[in-house]
This record gives C-alpha cells, structure tokens and sequence, in this order.
C-alpha cells in the first residue's frame, strides 16, 4: 500500500505557491522607481497590476476544470512556468521600455500563471482537510496575503542594488524554482481516505461526520442560487474592500487629519490584518460555520463605513480600517470552504473559480467606482457612505442565503427519507 503524504506538507506547498503568486500585491513598490525612470505616469504602471488581477479571476474560471483533471502537481507546474514567465518578460519589458510588453508579459502571462497558481492547492487543501477546511485554505490564502511583507521589501532592495530589469529577473527566476519545487508535494487524497481523528470517530460513532448539501459539478452549481447569492457577496465584499486598500491613507489624512507618514504606517499595518484575518476568520468559520463568518462580515463593514465618515480620532478610524481589511482577507480564504459546504468537492476547483470571477470584476469596478465618486464630490465621505450601503445589500444576502440553504436540506432529508422506505 502506497503510504499517504503528510497533510502539513501539502498544505506549506499551497502556502509555497501563494506567497509567490501573492507578490502580486506589492506591485506598487515598483511604481516610482519605474515612474522616475521611464517617465510613465501612475496609471499606466498600475494598468499592469489591473489586467493581471482581472486575468487572475478569469482564467481560474476557465481553468478550473483542468485543475480538477489533470491534479494539483501539473497545475501548480503550469502556474510557475505562466507566473515565473511573465515576471521575468516584465524586466525584458523594462529593459525595453515598452509598457505594451509590460501589460502583456506582467499582466496577461503573469495574470494566468496568478488565476492557475490560486486555484490548484486550494481545491486540493479542501480535500485533505474535511475536518478543518477553514484553517487548511486560510493557511494558504494567508500566504497569498502576507507575500506583500516579504517581496514588498526585497523588490524595493534589489531596485536599488541591481536595476529594474534585473530584479525582474531575479524574482521571476526565484518565483519559477521555488513554485516548481513546491508543486511536486502537491497531490489530491487518496480515494476514501479520511484523517485519523475523523476515521476514529465514525468507527467509534460518537458523532456523525458533517455532510456536504450536494455534490455538484461546476456546471450544476452555477444555476443554483446559492453560487450566484455566494458570487454576489464575494463581489461586494472585494468592491469595498480593495478600494479602501488603494486610498485608506488619504482618507485617513482628509477625515481625521492624520500626517503623511502615520497614514502610510497605517498601510503597512494593513497588510498585517490582511494576512491574519484570512486565517484568522477562516478557522473561526470551522467552529460557527460560514454563513455565521459572512454575517459578521457584513455586520462589522457595516457600522465601520457608516462610522468612519464621523470619526475624528486617528486610532479609532485605524481600528475601523483593519476590521474592514481583515475581513476582506477573511472573505477570500472562507469562500472554498463554503464552495465545499454548499457544493462537496467533486470539482471544486473549478466551482472556485468560477467564484473568482467575482474578484476579477471588483478589481475593476472598485477602484473605479471610487474614482467617479471623489472625482464628482472631491471627498471621501460620501464614497465611504455608499460602501456601507453596498454592505447592508451584502447583510441581507448572507441572511437570505440561510433561508435557501435551509429550504435545500429539507428537501434533502426529504428524499433521503423517501428513499429510505423504499427498501
């Protein structure tokens, strides 16, 4: 009998792959260096981070079912040669000056090596963790999360040691090996198998072992409400979300008057919530559920946005603001978990990323939405009193959502009930 890889080892490959693909998020560390340099303006550097968040959502989707097919070792492989590329066609992209390569190279290959590389170890951490999905893919995500705090500083040291192309380069290369290494660990469960606290209890029958609602392919799930009502979460939860990642120091500066340089303490301390809310409320969702999580969500955006407009101390509207970015992460690393709930994991990962496709639209319409806002009433206060409109919506539907789940496991016992008496 071929013997079964440690659970713990899978899940730090996951970890491996997102801290990679998760430098993503200090994109803007190359903004002035690249600015200053080659005279582009901040909109056209940031239009590379834009195209490859929006590929992220949209090729996950389209390659979720390959994910499913050919496994989590090949997937992850693809994602390092898609993602490791595109890094290292970003510093040919600079050494040529040329932003169309920039968007082509950082933004379409490295935006479908960041899709690939999302998707693959996730779907595959549901698996081998039933009795703990939260934790198992709040680990991984959270390294998507954290990867700023790593990469954010290496960039900005090698820039200054070796030149923009060549940390290109540099990191790509790393991206590249380090990905390759960690996706050969990666590998689904063996059929049947179960963790051995979980075989003990069913052999010992003190407690049932938690059934998921369905077992759906991709294709069944999206004509279901849940998905759509769970889509529609997602996309409110991130349209807020990153939008107030991308100002929180100005406004922070135009409500309560805090200094340039407290407001960019705060940005950094953001990225720290980030990381620790995807695992935090990821594994609280093992203990209260996750239509219980996504409440608290909605709950806590809620009266953050409506307060933050009024408040005038700068530690009070710090608070606000790391309660919003926590359970933006939170709101990423519970979705799989809830895709296994409502959906099982027969293809989850394609379910997951069709999912993303939420993320993928935000990515855009957040920040835009906020632009059109400010650039109409040149303040903030209005944005944030839309967002906390966009989150009562969002309350509502995780409540509603309740209301469908319920309607579903009665139909469920139903016909488990009636086919039970037919034999």
């Amino acid at each position: 009998m071929a013997k079964v890889k440690n659970r713990w080892l899978i899940a730090l490959s996951g970890v491996g792959i997102h801290i990679c693909i998760g430098s993503a998020y200090a994109w803007s560390v190359f903004t002035n260096p690249m600015a200053d340099e080659f005279g582009w303006s901040t909109s056209q550097i940031s239009l590379a981070f834009s195209i490859a968040i929006f590929l992220l959502g949209f090729s996950a989707a389209f390659m979720g079912k390959f994910v499913e097919k050919r496994g989590p070792r090949i997937s992850g492989m693809l994602s390092a040669l898609f993602f490791g590329a595109g890094v290292m066609g970003t510093g040919v992209a600079t050494a040529y000056e040329s932003l169309t390569l920039m968007y082509f190279f950082y933004g379409i290959i490295g935006g479908i090596g960041l899709g690939i590389g999302y998707i693959a170890p996730v779907s595959t951490l549901v698996k081998w963790f039933p009795d703990h999905r939260g934790l198992a893919t709040g680990l991984a995500i959270m390294g998507f999360g954290f990867a700023s705090l790593i990469s954010g500083p290496a960039g900005e040291a090698l820039v200054s040691s070796v030149g923009i192309p060549n940390t290109f380069y540099i990191l790509g290369a790393s991206y590249l090996v380090i990905m390759m290494a960690a996706s050969q660990y990666l590998s689904p469960p063996p059929e049947g198998w179960k963790p051995k606290g979980m075989k003990d209890e069913i052999a010992d029958e003190p407690k049932k072992e938690k059934e998921d609602l369905s077992q759906m392919t991709a294709n069944q799930a999206i004509k279901t409400k849940p998905f759509w009502m769970l889509w529609m979460m997602l996309f409110l939860n991130v349209t807020t979300g990153i939008a107030i990642i991308s100002v929180a120091s100005p406004i922070g500066q135009e409500i309560t008057g805090m200094s340039a340089v407290a407001g960019a303490t705060m940005v950094g301390i953001m990225g720290l919530f980030n990381g620790v809310g995807r695992l935090g409320w990821a594994t609280i969702s093992d203990y209260i559920g996750r239509p219980n999580v996504y409440t608290i969500f909605f709950i806590i955006g809620t009266v953050s946005y409506f307060l933050l407009p009024i408040i005038t101390s700068v530690i009070l509207f710090q608070i606000l603001v790391y309660a919003i970015v926590s359970c933006y992460g939170g709101g990423f690393s519970s979705v799989p978990a809830y895709i296994g709930d409502l959906f099982g994991t027969r293809q989850l990962g394609a379910i997951h990323g069709y999912i993303l496709t939420a993320w993928a639209v935000a990515g855009v319409v957040g920040p835009m939405l906020l632009s059109l806002i400010y650039d109409n009433t040149n303040s903030y206060q209005l944005v944030l009193v839309i967002f906390g409109g966009m989150h009562v919506l969002s309350l509502v539907i995780s409540l509603w959502i309740r209301v469908v789940l319920r309607k579903m496991k009665e139909e469920k016992i139903n016909i488990n009930n009636s086919q039970a008496s037919t034999f």
